[in-house]
């Protein structure tokens, strides 16, 4: 994707990349799935519209109710702190910067995909249990035909979530400064750490928004959100799992107070992995 737009590569050199790679399978390759996390980082999808000449090209596009999404794009920034504007923002800050995840507005960039796509070559999702029949995997391979998944495993969960306390802490961490192979070691140390500290990985609240902020947040999304809904499914409202409920706790961002406390249950056992990962590697 990197390549396709900074210009590296051309459309038409990709294409018969693709073709090539298909042809030279036993089986017959009728669907060929791009997919990179960061595309809807993106304003412009113009060069991903250069493969209408070659394919017939389909957009598969699940939506999540922005305000579920915002906190969990917090916690994501802060677990893998590839983003140094984002990776060490307080929650306030993130807020503040919102305006930058321009593809959150979803009527005004599915109005720039349809320019280029077409709407009829949209396929939309909803995140939302109840309009994922199955889950989110299988709704994508509905999506794209892919209804026979007779042999297929379920995947597992490796998308874990941390407590607030130790995304806090990674907060404060410098790991975007590391190398990906050790940044992978000390992000996976402080997975233990929590485990090890909240029962096996017992689940906490990670609703960051108090009520009327999330209610506010939602009214921004509203005109939107109603006019894809209008649009695609005939529908008033887009999302249909209500907001969270007004006395749900939110989560504490905290470190413990106790410096000792701290040493002792953060700081500590992280040194004592990085420790161990040195050992291990004058080993080998």
């Amino acid at each position: 994707m990197n390549n396709l737009f900074s210009g590296k590569r051309a459309p038409a050199e990709v294409a018969q990349t693709l073709t090539e790679r298909a042809d030279k399978r036993t089986q017959r390759i009728h669907t060929v799935i791009l997919s990179d996390e960061d595309i809807c980082m993106r304003h412009d999808l113009g060069v991903l519209a250069a493969f209408r000449e070659w394919f017939d090209v389909k957009l598969v596009f699940t939506l999540r109710r922005q305000d579920s999404w915002l906190e969990s794009w917090f916690f994501q920034n802060i677990k893998w702190q590839w983003n140094k504007k984002l990776s060490h923002c307080t929650f306030d800050e993130f807020m503040a910067l919102r305006e930058d995840f321009h593809w959150i507005h979803y009527d005004r960039y599915l109005r720039h995909l349809e320019e280029l796509f077409g709407q009829e070559n949209i396929i939309l999702n909803v995140h939302e249990r109840d309009q994922m029949k199955g889950g989110p995997i299988e709704t994508f391979c509905d999506s794209i035909g892919l209804t026979d998944r007779s042999g297929f495993s379920a995947p597992g969960h490796i998308n874990e979530s941390y407590s607030p306390a130790m995304s806090e802490f990674m907060r404060c961490l410098p790991l975007d400064e590391a190398a990906p192979g050790y940044r992978g070691m000390l992000t996976a140390a402080c997975a233990r750490i929590d485990q090890a500290l909240n029962g096996g990985g017992r689940k906490q609240s990670e609703r960051l928004m108090p009520p009327a902020q999330r209610a506010a947040v939602m009214t921004e999304y509203a005109d939107g959100n109603r006019a894809v809904a209008q649009r695609y499914f005939g529908r008033e409202e887009l999302f249909f799992d209500p907001l969270p409920a007004a006395d749900i706790p939110l989560a504490r961002m905290e470190l413990p107070a106790d410096s000792y406390t701290l040493m002792r249950d953060l700081v500590t056992p992280l040194m004592q992995a990085v420790i161990a990962h040195q050992a291990a590697e004058k080993e080998q």
